[in-house]
């Protein structure tokens, strides 16, 4: 039974299994910059001005509030290809009428600035950038800790990690999956269908973390445990039990589950899973977790996969017509890595590229075995 409380905060596994790091984080402009990677080049012509802006300590919506005012853009009339942090120093693409272009002449603030334009046929939307790139900035490191750091990010670096949904997603007080579920259940009304929407996907994101933690404590059970404990555990059949046992990787992939080519591409049934390992080796593919709804790719029936899923899953079938779902990568990776450690001043710097849709926040927690939040 998977019973949802409202003042019950899921904490889900980590895939790394070492001690929490004491060392000190601030999301500040200093300490915490992400910049924006578009999916595509810029088409030079249309009726879109796409604009490169750089924001300190201003959340998207308050960056496009001061453009409004200053342009008198509409907000409906501002595109953009993701929401990023409110705290730290950040660059990302906005898009706007290009008939406005005159007002951004004297164009001053001192939480932002326009970085460059570009002209663009379409307005941008939600999903339309390739990830993002983070610099962060530890403190307080000592040479032991900046070891255990380095060690936890080339695992990372070498094997994945688990793409959990990040805390920004639950809110302030980590509720958002709660009230997302009382509108599912028609005890909680909602006018702005925004903000509906949004806590709908909190509920999603929710279950989609709980059944990715199933997974990791999965994968590392059948490291730790015995085949006996293992079997009893999780009711496997022998075969079951061999089929995860003999994959050395550590996050294990599950016959009949939904795969999907990485990192963007169709999801299909994994039906031959020794010829998918290989190509999950490789990172051609990746295993994708379900964001319940309407329209999702659903896993093989009668399959160890449907079964696993089927615990997470199964009390809130019954919302599914109310949803619509999808498919999330549950393994993802970090490219572009850098290191650095400056022994002087105790400082510990990451550098590395997620696809969109993955947490910075995630990696970190992940490395240094303690909650991150805003």
């Amino acid at each position: 039974m998977c019973i949802m409380e409202k003042n019950t905060i899921f904490k889900p596994l980590y895939a790394l299994n070492h001690s929490p790091i004491n060392v000190y984080f601030s999301k500040n402009s200093n300490d915490f910059v992400v910049r924006e990677k578009p999916l595509y080049d810029f088409s030079g012509k249309g009726e879109h001005l796409i604009l490169h802006i750089q924001k300190k300590d201003l959340s998207t919506s308050e960056a496009l509030r001061i453009l409004s005012e200053q342009t008198g853009v509409k907000m409906r009339d501002f595109g953009y290809c993701g929401l990023k942090d409110k705290q730290g120093l950040t660059t990302q693409y906005i898009s706007m009428p290009k008939k406005f272009e005159g007002n951004l002449k004297n164009f001053q603030h001192e939480k932002m600035k326009i970085l460059e334009n570009f002209i663009h046929d379409n307005k941008l939307r939600i999903g339309h950038l390739k990830g993002n790139s983070f610099f962060i900035r530890l403190k307080k490191v000592s040479n032991i800790d900046a070891l255990k750091i380095k060690q936890a990010f080339d695992t990372l670096k070498n094997q994945g990690f688990a793409n959990y949904f990040g805390y920004q997603r639950f809110g302030k007080f980590q509720d958002n999956f709660y009230q997302g579920l009382e509108i599912l259940r028609g005890k909680k009304n909602i006018k702005n269908k925004k903000i509906q929407d949004f806590l709908i996907s909190a509920f999603q994101s929710e279950l989609f973390n709980k059944y990715l933690s199933k997974r990791i404590e999965i994968s590392r059970f059948i490291e730790e445990f015995n085949e006996k404990e293992v079997r009893e555990i999780y009711m496997l059949d022998k075969q079951e039990y061999k089929s995860l046992k003999e994959q050395k990787q550590f996050f294990k992939l599950l016959q009949g589950e939904v795969l999907g080519h990485y990192p963007f591409g169709k999801c299909f049934i994994c039906e031959n899973l020794q010829d998918e390992l290989e190509r999950f080796m490789q990172r051609d593919i990746s295993a994708m977790g379900l964001l319940l709804g309407m329209k999702a790719y659903e896993c093989q029936i009668g399959s160890l996969a449907q079964k696993i899923e089927s615990e997470i899953f199964l009390d809130f079938y019954e919302y599914k017509i109310k949803m619509q779902g999808s498919r999330r990568f549950l393994w993802s990776y970090m490219q572009d890595c850098k290191y650095y450690y400056d022994e002087e001043k105790a400082h510990c710097i990451l550098e590395f590229f997620l696809q969109k849709g993955s947490y910075a926040t995630i990696v970190l927690e992940e490395i240094l075995h303690i909650d991150i939040q805003g």
